[in-house]
């Protein structure tokens, strides 16, 4: 089968002083006919992910426990999923489940308070907080431009919760990856796909809302001549996503993700866990693989606060935002942004797909 790629090879962008956004993954296929095709090549698949049968565990777990859980993770040593409760009846529930409950002394409820009050007192650019359902606290990370007055507020707000929130630095600076690589290209800046997704027998494809913030139409081409399609939606800040409506019918496409090197079928959606091995597919720094460390985190950009948020040790550069997460053949996210890089490695915040999937009311294929 022939399959068209929305492929263009990019340049690096000049930075967001020029209003470019861009992002690093190119998706293949869905593309429409004045798209040019990929090289013909053999898929190199990866395999699926073993830790499947623990995510679907956790996540409905979740859904029964509700506030007597405190969150869940795939722990290193074992393999097996650890669930957090506060009560014994919670702790039955996990092991008919056949996985490890753990009682720990403050619930979902504590910690989703505790969060709150972050919110209210400590949101200033540069700072960032998840729930470690490892060790029963918020984490909240402030990054090199958190000083002087700005530190002194930060600290005092995490010194209310005492043991509950365990404060931690982190190098460089929070920021979304605005960069060019294998692009797409609007009037105000460049960026790349996300995963292609459908509607029925419309056909659009996924990328961060801070790039579809800055462009109603699209092209393959930075000379603006080979129209891919017109922004049909966009969230940011708050969320990080955005979906464009490709201009006329795809024939004979697959939604695939560059492995550079091979492409992986992207089969279904899925939501991340704590624990969970990863990949990320971006044009800069091309494949990488990584854990999620947390999910629900909120992340305090300069350019405005973005909640939902899963966090993860996959390194990622400039060039690299809106790219995608995924495990085997499940699509778990947008890359949104973070800090450090892949010679030092860093943090990266991805918006999970599912969010924009039931927004947009799509699905991928």
């Amino acid at each position: 089968m022939k399959h068209r790629h929305a492929r263009v090879r990019g340049i690096a962008a000049i930075g967001a002083a020029t209003g470019v956004v861009a992002t690093g993954l190119v998706v293949a296929s869905a593309a429409p006919d004045d798209v040019t095709a990929a090289p013909a090549g053999a898929s190199a698949a990866l395999a699926p992910s073993p830790q499947a049968g623990a995510v679907k565990t956790a996540r409905s777990l979740a859904g029964t426990l509700g506030a007597r859980s405190a969150g869940s993770y795939i722990d290193k040593a074992t393999g097996s999923l650890v669930v957090t409760v506060t009560d014994t009846g919670a702790a039955r529930t996990v092991r008919a489940a056949g996985a490890q409950p753990r009682t720990v002394e403050r619930s979902g409820t504590d910690l989703k308070e505790v969060m709150a009050a972050l919110k209210r007192d400590a949101t200033v650019p540069g700072t960032a907080w998840a729930v470690d359902p490892a060790t029963n606290q918020v984490v909240l990370s402030m990054d090199s431009t958190v000083t002087g007055s700005k530190l002194t507020k930060v600290r005092s707000a995490a010194g209310k919760h005492g043991a509950a929130v365990r404060t931690k630095r982190v190098a460089g600076e929070f920021r979304t990856f605005t960069a060019g690589g294998e692009a797409i290209f609007t009037g105000g800046g460049r960026c790349s796909l996300g995963f292609n997704v459908k509607r029925g027998s419309e056909f659009f494809f996924l990328t961060a809302g801070h790039c579809t913030d800055i462009g109603g139409s699209w092209f393959s081409d930075q000379g603006n001549t080979q129209k891919l399609g017109d922004t049909d939606g966009s969230s940011f800040p708050g969320d990080d996503y955005g979906i464009v409506k490709y201009t006329g019918t795809p024939s004979d496409s697959q939604g695939t993700v560059s492995l550079y090197g091979g492409t992986q079928d992207i089969t279904s959606a899925g939501a991340a866990a704590v624990g969970q091995n990863v990949t990320r597919s971006g044009s800069t720094t091309q494949v990488h693989e990584g854990e999620v460390t947390a999910l629900n985190q909120t992340v305090n950009y300069a350019e405005g606060s973005v909640s939902g948020l899963i966090q993860t040790t996959v390194c990622a550069e400039p060039g690299d935002s809106g790219g995608s997460l995924f495990a085997g053949s499940t699509a778990l996210g947008l890359t949104s942004g973070g800090s450090g890089n892949c010679t030092i490695g860093g943090t990266t915040f991805f918006q999970p797909v599912g969010e924009a999937l039931s927004e947009y009311g799509v699905e991928v294929y």
